[in-house]
């Protein structure tokens, strides 16, 4: 237990779960007029620095104690002193612990009555959150913590641009991890967190991602010069997070989406025997993958793949929907695909699905697609097919953290006029899973104040992140004063990625393949490849 505060501390969190949840609102449809969450202020701490338990088991105690640690933190210190709430030693226990348990699950999560999951059930399906803490601590106590009758699905991207992403994370693992038996009122069987939390992953856990965003270098002030080990721990345990669900038999999710299939062929010193899976580039014969060859794949990466064999991991945590037929490759990002509503069609018939939930795009994205639907809302419905349909779902209110908030100053000074705030949502599914009831709330206001993790200004678009031919100005343009900062920073951005790139190679290629990563040439660069 901390001594005493530090010098003029705001208010601290509630010492009891009740003050904690004392200011939760009524669940409230998209229709009407979503929650305005605010701080709840408390007279006393939470039981710091943590400590990890004598025997192991995370309790539910111990977890909302971490999570009014996490919120107090935010607020009455600075970064640097994170240790001296969360020690590094019961980090090191909790990542462990989680990615254990995380390794084991198969690829595509299955959430049914094998899991608990009784027809009084719900499942709440949360979308990107992004390090914005506090609106996930206020989505925690308005649908409720896990257990009873609440599973929670969360589909990815729980770092990167907000600046509380290693909290969010460390938070969710909690309630992964924790052992503490809740009877199931209808069933009467005891399950354990693990089988009420299911954390899916996002395209933002990958190592190229979290180094531009801003995840590494958040890692790297909160714990100093144990900066690299805490990052290296959080990148082990995001190559365990399984890459989609199926709930109740009704209902595919995953971050991006939908997936090609692999290509079996012949090998031509052996029709019989030997075969090779390959994948053939050629954009008229992309197929829709299949959940087997979804099993199959290779989860385990650092960056998932954008060639060579092992491309679903890509496809499923990069891909995303589109209003024409068919597959094509998704130009705009440089990996995964752009699926049409024919393909929504053929994947919910073939499994007999009503609905596919995915998330991915957020409001900058959208900005730039206008065939499809706008995200202030927090939700879009993508496609309409005989056989269900498609929903873009996003939980990080009033994002991006850093450029909604410059922005909004920028205009208001600029028009004097109110500004329409981006509204986060999540949804339930119950008694019918395929018929979602979605709950919309407003960004946690005021924000804690806090300096961003990376240059928000000059980093490229998240829906650009691997676009490399649009980081280099053709040659041919006038361009302002000024941009030679920015084809020097582009320079270094291709550079680095290249550089990672090669590097994967090396690192999955056979031992006896394996020689010095190749050097990438002055023509290499100039044509952005």
């Amino acid at each position: 237990m901390l001594s005493s505060p530090p010098p003029a501390a705001p208010p601290a969190p509630p010492s009891s779960d009740e003050d904690f949840f004392s200011t939760a609102s009524t669940s409230t449809s998209s229709d009407s007029k979503p929650p305005s969450p605010s701080p709840t202020p408390s007279s006393s701490l939470p039981q710091i620095p943590i400590t990890w338990p004598d025997d192991g088991s995370l309790t539910v105690s111990w977890v909302i104690n971490l999570m009014q640690a996490f919120d107090w933190a935010s607020r009455a210190i600075p970064p640097s002193e994170f240790p001296s709430v969360l020690p590094v030693g019961v980090l090191d226990k909790l990542v462990l612990t989680a990615s254990k348990i995380l390794h084991k699950e198969p690829n595509c999560v299955k959430i049914d009555e094998n899991s608990g999951l009784s027809s009084e059930a719900r499942v709440v399906v949360v979308g990107d959150v992004h390090g914005q803490l506090h609106d996930v601590l206020f989505l925690l106590r308005d649908a409720g913590f896990p257990g009873d009758d609440r599973f929670f699905v969360f589909n990815g991207d729980y770092v990167d641009r907000g600046a509380w992403g290693l909290e969010v994370f460390l938070l969710l693992l909690a309630w992964k991890t924790c052992v503490e038996a809740v009877p199931m009122s209808e069933t009467g069987l005891m399950l354990h967190a693990p089988q009420l939390v299911y954390l899916l992953r996002g395209n933002h856990e990958s190592k190229y991602c979290t180094s531009v965003y801003g995840f590494e270098k958040e890692v790297s002030v909160k714990y100093g010069d144990n900066g690299k080990h805490v990052y290296r721990k959080c990148l082990g345990c995001f190559e365990g997070l399984p890459l989609a669900s199926i709930i109740a038999g009704q209902v595919y999710t995953a971050h991006g989406g939908l997936f090609r299939g692999t290509v079996v062929t012949p090998s031509k010193r052996s029709k019989k025997k030997n075969r090779k899976v390959v994948h053939n580039p050629e954009v008229n014969s992309l197929t829709l993958g299949s959940l087997e060859e979804l099993a199959k794949a290779r989860r385990s990466v650092l960056d998932p793949p954008w060639e060579g064999p092992n491309l679903i991991p890509g496809d499923v945590l990069w891909s995303d929907p589109s209003m024409s037929p068919g597959l094509a490759p998704n130009t705009e990002r440089g990996i995964g695909l752009l699926w049409g509503p024919d393909c929504t069609e053929e994947f919910l018939k073939k499994y007999n699905l009503k609905m596919i939930i995915r998330s991915h795009e957020g409001p900058d994205a959208r900005d730039k697609r206008p065939n499809l639907g706008g995200m202030d809302v927090g939700y879009t419905i993508d496609h309409i097919v005989e056989s269900g349909k498609l929903i873009t779902l996003f939980s990080a209110p009033d994002y991006p953290q850093f450029q909604v908030a410059s922005c909004f100053l920028h205009l208001m000074r600029r028009n004097r006029r109110e500004i329409q705030k981006q509204r986060g949502i999540y949804c339930l599914g119950t008694p019918h899973f395929d018929t979602p009831n979605f709950h919309s709330f407003e960004a946690v206001t005021p924000r804690p104040k806090v300096n961003p993790y990376y240059d928000f200004e000059d980093v490229i678009d998240s829906d650009e992140e691997l676009d490399l031919v649009s980081m280099v100005p053709d040659s041919g343009e006038q361009h302002p004063a000024g941009s030679n900062d920015i084809i020097f920073l582009n320079f270094f951005s291709i550079l680095r990625l290249e550089l990672s790139r090669e590097l994967m190679k090396y690192e999955s290629a056979p031992m006896e393949e394996k020689g010095k990563p190749k050097y990438i040439s002055k023509n290499t660069m100039k044509q952005g490849k």
